[in-house]
Parts: C-alpha cells; sequence; structure tokens
C-alpha cells in the first residue's frame, strides 16, 4: 500500500520506520523546492552515499522542474554492526522543465546508528544510503 506524503519543514529525524519514511518526504520536498544543499545532506555520510560530488549530485537535476514520492510501508527493519537499516518503497513523479512527465519506481534503503555511546544525534537519525529506481511507462 502507497500513501502521498506532505512533511512540515525542519521536522526532526528520529527512529521509527514512519521517520524512516519521512526522510524519503523530505528528500523528495527538498528536491522539488531547489534545496539541493539538504536534499544531499539527507545522504548517508555527508551525502557521500550518493555516489556523487555535490556539483554532480545538482546538475542531475538541472533538467527537472517537479518532483513528487509517494512513500510506501518500510518494510525490513534489520541490524547490524552497531546499526539498523530500514527499506521504503515508493514512486517518484516528475517533471521536466520542457513539459514532460517521468515516472520512477523502487526502493531507497535508509541507516542509522543504533543507541551507542559515543554516537551523534545525527548518527542516530535516518540517512539515505542507496536508491534502486528504474523509469516506468
Amino acid at each position: 500500500m502507497l500513501f502521498a506524503l506532505s512533511l512540515a519543514a525542519g521536522a526532526a529525524i528520529d527512529r521509527t520506520p514512519a521517520q524512516a519514511r519521512d526522510v524519503v518526504a523530505r528528500y523528495y520536498a527538498a528536491l522539488d523546492r531547489g534545496a539541493y544543499r539538504t536534499a544531499y545532506a539527507l545522504w548517508d555520510r555527508g551525502g557521500q552515499a550518493s555516489g556523487q560530488r555535490y556539483a554532480d549530485f545538482v546538475r542531475g537535476f538541472a533538467r527537472t522542474a517537479r518532483t513528487r514520492v509517494v512513500a510506501g510501508v518500510p518494510q525490513g527493519r534489520e541490524g547490524a554492526a552497531g546499526s539498523s537499516y530500514i527499506t521504503v518503497p515508493v514512486r517518484v513523479y516528475a517533471t521536466l522543465k520542457n513539459g514532460a512527465g517521468q515516472r520512477f519506481v523502487g526502493t531507497y534503503t535508509l541507516r542509522r546508528v543504533n543507541d551507542v555511546p559515543g554516537a551523534t544525534a545525527s548518527q542516530r537519525s535516518w540517512h539515505l544510503v542507496s536508491a534502486k529506481l528504474h523509469q516506468i511507462g
């Protein structure tokens, strides 16, 4: 089951599966308003987990006018080596600056450090670690 998300700006990232889904919603909300630095920072390791340098990340959205995500129920919460991982299924709708529409389906995997001594608040918050999206229709 998928449902649309709307999220207030500045909402705190937390520990629950629903809040992992909220990170995905915040990511697309940031992209939609052109707040690329905010979107990039939602990737683990200060954006490095996106696999791109910041300038390349921004360039990847140069033709995009609008984005919207419909995120599903987070699945498969797992723990490994002091971290928790969760997968969020998504449908993504984009409108290019030339008016053409694009649709994607797939998943985002998010990670957070468990509540271990010495972990910072940022480390204990969900961050994007990978995306598996493919274009449809």
